[in-house]
C-alpha cells in the first residue's frame, strides 16, 4: 500500500503528559511525541529493533570498542531555524547526565570518559565527548555493547542549549528539535497539537501533515469515537471489557493491533522502607500474589512473569521458576521475620481502568497473608513523583507504567530500574535497590561489546536477573501485549503502531 502525504489524525490520552522534556521524560505516554520531536546520532528502522544512522551521516568504531566517530548530517536545522551543530550533541548528553537536571536517564552514558566526575560534581562537562566543525567523538572509559542504543533513546536527543536556558523550567512545555515534527500549541489538561516540519532533513518523511492529542478522554469513551471515525488512535488502549466485543465484531476488523512487546509489570518493593527492607518480607509477598487471576483480569492479555526479563528478551531465562504462590509458606517467612500478625502498608497504582483493579486484587491476596494494604491511586504523573522519592512509596504497581525495554538489550532491564544509577531522586529505581556485587557483573557483562561473545554476554544478564530474585526486590507480575485500536483510515504495518523502541511511530504511521 503506498504512503500517501498528508492526513490530520486524533490521538486521545486520559492524563495530560507530563513533559516533552527530552532528559526529562520517561513514560510510554510521552516517549513516543519525544523521539519525534527531536533528532538523535542514531535510530531504528520503524516496528523494529535494528539500528540505523540519523543525525549522524556516518560513523566509526576502533577495534578495542573504546572510541566512537559520528560525522553529522550537514545542514539539519532546528525549528527556530539554527543549524545543528556537534557541539549541540556534547551539550545535549552532558546536559542529561548533569545531576542538576535531575533525569531519570543519565546512568544509560556511565560509559563515557569523565562520567564519575561529572556525575560527583568535580567536573563541568564529559571530557570523553570532542567535538570538531562536523564530527563528535565519544571515548569510552570501558566497552560498552549497547552504546549505539543508548545514542538512539530519548535522553540522546539534541537539543537548543540557548532555547533551553531561555525557557528554563518551561522547556519541557516549549520544546525545540530538529525531529519530524514541531509542537505547535500545547492547552494544559485538553490537548497538543503537533505539524510535520517542514524542513526536516530526511526528504518524504513523515507523511502525515499533523497529529492532535486530545486529553482527558476515558479509554472506553475513547474507543467508542474511534469507532464512530471521531477519533484516529486510542492512546490508552482497549479496555479489557470492550477488547472482547471488538475481537469478536466484523465491524472493528483491521481496528485492533495485538502486539507483543518487550514488557514486565511488576510491583516494587522498597527496600529502604520498613518492614519492606527485609528480604523474608520481599519473599513472603511474592509466594502470596496469584499471577494467573490477575491475567485473567486483562482477558489473558499477558502471561504471568516470575523474573524481570520477558521472555522475548535475549538472555530471559525458561527454566528459572522463580516464587511459586503459596500463601502458607508466605505466613510461615512473615513470622521467621517477626511479623505472625503481617504488618500495614500503602500501595500506589495510576487511576486508569485496569490498574485500580489489579491493585485491589494483589490488595486481596496480601490481605489473606496479614498483610494490610492501603491503595493510594493517582494520575501517573503523581506515582512516578512518589516513586522517585525516597522514602515515600512503601509499594508500587507498575501497570501502565511499567516496563517496556528502551531499547531490545536485556541490560535495559537492569540500569534504570534495578541497578543504583537509577536508586536516586527522579529515578526510576523504585525499589531504591542496589547490590554492588550485582552491579558490578552488570558491568562486565556489558563490556564485553566483541559480537563473539554476544551468547556469553546474554548469559551473563540472564544470571544478573535470576540472582536479583534472591534479593526479591520486586514481584514480577506478567508480561502483558500491547493492544492499539486505530480507525479504518490509519494505514502502515501493526508493528509501527506497537513499534518496539518508540511506542507509537508517528514518523511511520500514514492516512489511507
Amino acid at each position: 500500500m503506498a504512503q500517501t502525504p498528508g492526513g490530520d489524525i486524533v490521538v486521545t490520552y486520559k492524563d495530560d503528559i507530563a513533559t516533552l522534556d527530552p532528559a526529562i521524560g520517561y513514560d510510554w505516554q510521552n516517549w513516543s511525541m519525544i523521539k519525534s520531536l527531536f533528532s538523535r546520532l542514531m535510530d531504528y528502522t520503524p516496528g523494529t529493533p535494528n539500528l540505523v544512522p540519523s543525525l549522524a551521516e556516518s560513523f566509526t568504531v576502533s577495534p578495542d570498542g573504546l572510541t566512537y566517530v559520528f560525522k553529522l548530517h550537514k545542514g539539519v536545522k532546528f525549528s527556530n531555524g539554527r543549524e545543528v551543530v556537534p557541539a549541540d550533541v556534547k551539550y545535549s548528553i552532558e546536559r542529561a547526565v548533569n545531576p542538576k537536571t535531575q533525569g531519570p536517564g543519565a546512568g544509560f552514558f556511565g560509559a563515557i570518559e569523565g562520567f564519575d566526575e561529572f556525575s560527583a560534581g568535580k567536573a563541568d562537562g564529559l571530557s570523553g565527548i570532542t567535538t570538531d566543525a562536523d564530527s563528535v567523538t565519544f571515548k569510552l572509559s570501558r566497552p560498552d555493547a549497547t552504546f549505539l542504543h543508548v545514542l538512539a533513546i530519548n535522553f540522546a536527543s539534541v537539543v537548543p542549549k540557548e532555547v533551553v536556558e531561555a525557557e528554563g523550567a518551561d522547556f519541557g512545555k516549549k520544546p525545540v528539535g530538529s525531529g519530524t515534527f514541531i509542537l505547535k500549541d500545547w492547552v494544559i489538561g485538553q490537548k497538543l497539537s503537533f505539524v510535520k516540519n517542514k524542513d526536516y532533513f530526511q526528504k518524504g518523511v513523515p507523511f502525515i501533515d499533523s497529529f492532535t492529542v486530545e486529553i482527558g478522554q476515558e479509554p472506553l469513551v475513547a474507543v467508542l469515537r474511534l469507532q464512530k471515525g471521531e477519533v484516529d488512535i486510542a492512546g490508552d488502549g482497549v479496555p479489557p471489557a470492550k477488547f472482547l466485543e471488538m475481537t469478536k465484531s466484523p465491524d472493528a476488523a483491521g481496528m485492533i493491533v495485538d502486539g507483543e512487546q518487550l514488557h514486565t509489570g511488576y510491583v516494587t518493593l522498597n527496600t529502604k522502607i520498613k518492614p519492606l527492607d527485609n528480604v523474608k518480607v520481599r519473599q513472603a509477598l511474592n509466594m502470596a500474589i496469584n499471577k494467573d487471576r490477575i491475567v485473567r483480569i486483562v482477558n489473558g492479555r499477558a502471561t504471568p512473569a516470575n523474573q524481570p526479563l520477558p521472555p522475548l528478551m535475549p538472555g530471559y531465562d525458561k527454566d528459572f521458576k522463580g516464587y511459586a504462590y503459596d500463601p502458607a509458606k508466605a505466613k510461615e517467612l512473615l513470622k521467621e521475620a517477626g511479623l505472625p500478625d503481617g504488618f500495614s502498608t500503602v500501595l500506589y497504582s495510576t487511576n486508569t481502568d485496569p490498574q485500580p483493579r489489579i491493585a485491589q486484587a494483589i490488595q486481596q491476596d496480601l490481605a489473606a497473608i496479614g498483610v494490610k494494604a492501603e491503595i493510594k491511586a493517582l494520575a501517573q504523573a503523581n506515582v512516578i513523583a512518589a516513586g522517585g522519592t525516597e522514602g515515600e512509596a512503601p509499594m508500587i504497581w507498575s501497570g501502565g507504567m511499567a516496563w517496556i525495554a528502551d531499547f531490545p538489550d536485556p541490560s535495559n532491564f537492569y540500569g534504570p530500574i534495578l541497578g543504583c544509577a537509577g536508586a536516586v531522586a527522579g529515578g526510576w529505581n523504585w525499589s531504591w535497590y542496589c547490590n554492588k556485587d550485582l552491579q558490578a557483573r552488570a558491568v562486565a557483562a556489558d563490556s564485553m561489546s566483541d559480537p563473539a561473545k554476544v551468547k556469553e554476554r546474554e548469559a551473563a544478564w540472564g544470571k544478573v536477573f535470576t540472582d536479583i530474585m534472591a534479593d526479591a526486590p520486586w514481584i514480577p507480575v506478567f508480561n502483558e501485549r500491547r493492544i492499539v485500536a486505530k480507525s479504518k483510515r490509519m494505514g502502515g504495518p501493526a508493528e509501527i503502531y506497537v513499534d518496539p523502541t518508540r511506542v507509537i511511530n508517528y514518523d511511520a504511521i500514514f492516512v489511507k
